[in-house]
């Protein structure tokens, strides 16, 4: 029965990751508002799952860290839930086909789809902009409609015949433009007075191994500057019991905060953070908090995604605004002294430190105000039109 007949579409999604899941559950709450009886399965994780989405695998089966040397160690894996997810949509046909971002596992699921007659929205345009520019001609092939998270990215899609909207950042909705550091730090249990440096690795299990030791080892040299140092590392659920077995090993337990989840608590909390590169470092952003971006990867893997960068910068502020408004240490670069250097310069207390600061709150001020829509809604509307045509 398809949804002009029912009013009340059958949606299937995939979230891969712990951001594409924060999306698509903002996405699903528009969705919900548009049609109140939506039903929603496929990918997803615990944000989905809280607003009735029918989890058939979760997000972490998907989540992979670098850019091929790590995924074709569980490709095996990653293929045959493809594959039993499409044989299932091809029987059970939904209405509409959102893959959240996920490019390397979506596109090719969109396109199979879309060859079948199930129409398909691809939630988040692939960085065409930043890197993989080929990767164009899989997007048209596999999605009716991109929903595009930046201003310039529907004109670059039209220019190869692909239908875009621009529907705004949903996370410029969710952060507010002044964030209540102090509530904040309350929440956490932090002292108000004292200085607190925000840790995130990232959310996949690698990126304990490459990542989390020398942000944790960067944190200890820091407290030696520093002893009043707060430090706080927001873990994803399903990586606490590492990153605390962890941080027991590197002897830095007695002073790392780990919490589970809160990540935009600790946001709002912090001064600064050290931070993986990825989605979060735009939530960084749009809480107007300084950062110093980092990423390590299997060795294999970044001199691949080297030869396909496009841009001088890998961090999402920083491709965003079009200067490296904040410093970027990846992989040989990333020591724990060097780490710990580029943070001393936000926590230092000095006149020039304090107006670059402001400077920094300024552009990531800019920049939330450009990215501010009503996401859930634009997105909403967007994914009725491709229904009704």
């Amino acid at each position: 029965m398809s949804v002009k007949d029912t009013q009340q579409p059958r949606v299937a999604m995939v979230a891969g990751e712990t951001s594409g899941d924060l999306l698509a559950g903002l996405l699903l709450d528009g969705l919900q508002r548009q049609w109140p009886q939506v039903q929603a399965l496929g990918i997803g994780g615990h944000h989905m799952q809280q607003r009735g989405f029918e989890a058939l695998w979760p997000s972490e089966r998907l989540a992979v860290h670098g850019y091929s040397f790590e995924v074709l160690m569980r490709l095996w894996d990653i293929l045959s839930i493809r594959r039993q997810l499409r044989e299932r949509l091809l029987q059970d046909r939904p209405d509409v086909f959102v893959g959240i971002d996920a490019p390397d596992f979506n596109l090719g699921l969109e396109q199979d789809l879309r060859a079948a007659g199930i129409k398909t929205v691809h939630f988040v345009c692939p960085s065409i902009w930043a890197w993989r520019a080929e990767r164009v001609h899989k997007i048209r092939a596999a999605a009716d409609h991109v929903l595009c998270l930046f201003p310039f990215e529907p004109d670059l899609l039209a220019q190869h015949g692909i239908a875009a909207t621009y529907v705004g950042h949903p996370l410029a909705q969710v952060i507010p433009m002044e964030p209540d550091r102090a509530a904040a730090r309350a929440r956490l249990g932090l002292v108000q007075e004292h200085p607190v440096l925000a840790l995130l690795p990232g959310s996949r299990r690698a990126e304990v191994q490459y990542i989390a030791k020398p942000f944790m080892q960067a944190a200890a040299l820091l407290r030696q500057q520093w002893p009043d140092l707060q430090v706080v590392l927001p873990a994803v659920p399903a990586l606490h019991d590492r990153l605390v077995a962890l941080s027991q090993e590197l002897g830095v337990s007695a002073w790392l905060k780990i919490v589970r989840g809160q990540s935009h608590d600790v946001l709002a909390a912090c001064d600064c953070t050290l931070i993986a590169s990825g989605t979060a470092t735009l939530e960084a952003a749009l809480f107007k908090r300084p950062m110093v971006i980092s990423y390590n990867m299997h060795p294999w893997s970044y001199r691949l995604m080297q030869r396909k960068q496009l841009q001088p910068w890998v961090g999402l502020p920083n491709i965003l605004c079009s200067d490296f408004v904040v410093p970027e240490l990846l992989q040989d670069q990333a020591s724990p002294q060097a780490l710990a250097n580029a943070v001393a310069q936000w926590l230092d207390d000095s006149a020039h430190a304090r107006t670059r600061v402001q400077v920094v709150e300024q552009r990531f001020a800019a920049l939330h105000r450009s990215l501010h829509k009503d996401t859930t809604t634009l997105s909403a509307h967007a994914i009725q039109k491709v229904l009704s045509a």
